[in-house]
């Protein structure tokens, strides 16, 4: 079960909308900069398993075996996708705390 599954029961009762439309509207009320910074995270922690998953496969055969498990998982990576979206949402929220 993911962190935050449970949550996930029923999104319009909790959120509103869906996790990826909370997400969206939390960065719409940070500032740019922040969002730029949070975003630049996310796109180093992307880059950083690329290039993991790089040095066992080339990139073609990557994009491949991502297609491929994307598409015989997509339960699962929906529901992952969600927890990521709360998860970085979240982050957001704590930024601006500070």
């Amino acid at each position: 079960m993911s962190r935050f599954e449970a949550l996930f029961e029923d999104e319009s009762d909790i959120f509103g909308g869906t996790p990826q439309s909370k997400y969206w509207d939390i960065a719409k009320q940070v500032s740019e900069d922040l969002y730029h910074y949070d975003f630049d995270e996310i796109m180093t922690k992307i880059a950083v398993m690329e290039k993991m998953l790089m040095q066992q496969y080339d990139e073609e055969e990557l994009n491949r075996i991502i297609d491929t498990y994307a598409l015989m998982n997509q339960a699962e990576i929906d529901l992952h996708k969600k927890s990521l979206y709360m998860e970085y949402a979240g982050r957001l929220i704590y930024k601006l705390s500070d």
